[in-house]
């Protein structure tokens, strides 16, 4: 029962810094009464791989290749 209780107030706690990050640091504003907080998550996201950024490379890559089987 416990672990249920730990478990869920976790999801709840994640669950709520995501919706502050995109409420305020992913639109480029500070976090109300806790700057920190944004800053903190800004670094956070800048150190991990996100799916834009390897969409983006993946995809040039591959551009010479699909070009040279239209052709």
């Amino acid at each position: 029962m416990i672990s249920i209780l730990i478990a869920m107030l976790g999801i709840i706690l994640l669950a709520g810094l995501v919706v502050v990050y995109v409420a305020y640091p992913h639109r480029g504003e500070e976090v109300p009464n806790a700057p920190w907080v944004g800053d903190a998550m800004r670094k956070g996201v800048h150190l991990l791989p996100t799916l834009d950024n390897q969409g983006e490379s993946r995809a040039a890559a591959d551009a010479p290749e699909r070009e040279k089987q239209h052709h």
